[in-house]
């Protein structure tokens, strides 16, 4: 176990303490960010005559590959502490004593969580990104297949497959904007807020942030240490995310049962049963739907874990950060599998062909005696509801209604028959043409799917512009902080030289 720090206050800890404390296993994700940070920082000290060019280039010239060298165990306290005895081993006291000079493990750790999360975040976009994709592309492919629309579980209106695609593509379009606003606030960069206080020396925290490809800095020492709202809000983002994706789970895992058989499962993301030959099980999206469950339960485990800790920097933060890359990881995986799924998918019209579900028509044949009979729209909603009630009392389906059916309804509900043109209600009852009466802006008709789709693929435009940019950020960042380590070492004396 380490004793680079504790030689002074503090006897050695005990080996079971430092096993139970040690972040170690999960500062593996965050090395590379971590030694960023310390490059960035030591060049500023360089730049500021801190300390000298000739320390300044020792320590950068230890971390050199040290990404690839370093072994993490357990025994070690955490990332920080390793990579400071591994610099000091190279170089000695006398300069690498200096590598947390003016900086702490505080403000460390909050930047490379910041550094890895904006990554993070940009795969998750990314796959998102995909989604959408897959869906405007199978959205294309489905626009004029009619299946029923449901509320309460209910068989309720025809709608498209495409129109739900597309409904999809929305929340999911919502959730994107989120993590882009997400992001913004994760782009803020905590480092020479020190353990809480920043410095006494005159660093610059505002040339660490550029080398580290951050918008801005977290201005106020106390805030960057303590705060992890910025962790909370992108587990947020996540979870609202897994509801939805969830959700299109639960549609699809119900649709592909026989009962339903709107939609069959590709066989590559179905299985069988071991007994029952006749099986396709949904495997695949009933793991992915019991996945969501673990991404909004980080959210929840974080949340409660940070809520009520006193102001500044507490170890409890380091018990909430493997649940947001855990979350990350799985909502990456499950978006891919989703994607490939929906892709995947035959879609059936079953709408058109099952008599019960000929019921759908029903809300347009109430609409029809309001635009062509001049009868009150709520007047009409109960004589259709009394023909519904007639024909299912004698076990027959909405294509058996006829004009005497409704007339005789009308008379029951309002003491007064309607004759109905036989013409009238068979265009009412064609789930078809119901459909493309509904071309209100954002309704399932052919038309206005269609121009909902030219919209969405130029949202998609503008959302892979974003990524582009943020990306093109992080690698310039990334080549500016290569470069100026590169310039230093080259410049830096051969012996030294205060």
């Amino acid at each position: 176990m380490s004793k680079l720090i504790r030689k002074g206050r503090l006897r050695p800890a005990k080996r079971d303490a430092v096993l139970f404390t040690s972040s170690s296993r999960d500062d593996k994700r965050i090395l590379k960010q971590i030694i960023d940070v310390n490059r960035a920082h030591v060049l500023m000290l360089v730049e500021r005559k801190i300390i000298s060019r000739f320390d300044g280039a020792r320590i950068l010239k230890s971390l050199e590959g040290l990404e690839d060298r370093i072994e993490l165990r357990p025994e070690h306290e955490d990332a920080h502490v390793a990579i400071e005895e591994e610099v000091i081993k190279a170089v000695g006291e006398d300069a690498g004593g200096n590598i947390n000079l003016a900086k702490s493990r505080n403000d460390q750790v909050a930047t490379a969580i910041r550094m890895k999360l904006r990554e993070e975040i940009l795969e998750i976009a990314e796959a998102i990104v995909n989604l959408q994709e897959t869906l405007l592309k199978k959205a294309e492919e489905t626009l004029g297949t009619v299946i029923p629309g449901y509320t309460h579980l209910q068989p309720a209106q025809p709608i498209t497959f495409s129109h739900y695609l597309l409904a999809q593509f929305d929340a999911f379009e919502r959730s994107l904007n989120r993590l882009c606003e997400a992001y913004k606030r994760v782009d803020f960069c905590p480092m020479g807020a020190g353990a809480l206080a920043t410095t006494s020396f005159p660093i610059d925290r505002r040339r660490v942030a550029e080398l580290l490809g951050f918008s801005e800095i977290l201005e106020n020492s106390l805030d960057a240490v303590s705060s992890r709202d910025f962790l909370l809000e992108t587990l947020g983002v996540f979870s609202i995310m897994a509801v939805d994706a969830a959700r299109i789970a639960e549609d699809l895992i119900v649709w592909s049962s026989i009962e339903f058989s709107m939609v069959e499962l590709p066989d590559e993301y179905a299985f069988t049963s071991s007994i029952m030959p006749q099986k396709k099980n949904p495997d695949v999206l009933e793991v992915l739907r019991a996945r969501m469950s673990n991404i909004i339960g980080a959210f929840v485990t974080s949340a409660t874990m940070l809520k009520a800790l006193p102001t500044g920097y507490n170890l409890d933060f380091q018990e909430a950060t493997p649940h947001l890359w855990s979350a990350s990881e799985t909502m990456q995986h499950c978006l891919g599998m989703l994607s490939n799924v929906i892709l995947n998918i035959n879609v059936r019209s079953t709408a058109l062909f099952k008599d019960e579900l000929s019921f759908l028509a029903a809300t347009e044949v109430a609409n029809m005696l309001v635009r062509k009979y001049n009868v009150p729209f709520r007047t009409a909603h109960r004589i259709v509801g009394m023909a519904v009630k007639k024909l299912l009392e004698k076990d027959r389906s909405f294509i058996n209604i006829t004009p005497e059916i409704l007339m005789k309804a009308a008379k029951a509900a309002t003491g007064s028959p309607i004759t109905v043109n036989k013409e009238d209600l068979e265009h009412a009852l064609d789930l078809s043409r119901c459909v493309e009466a509904h071309a209100v802006r954002g309704g399932p008709s052919r038309r206005e799917n269609e121009r909902m789709i030219r919209e969405r693929w130029r949202l998609l435009d503008d959302s892979r512009k974003w990524l582009r940019e943020r990306r093109s950020r992080l690698d310039e960042a990334e080549r500016l902080l290569d470069e100026e380590v590169r310039k230093l070492l080259k410049d830096s004396p051969k012996k030294r030289n205060v």
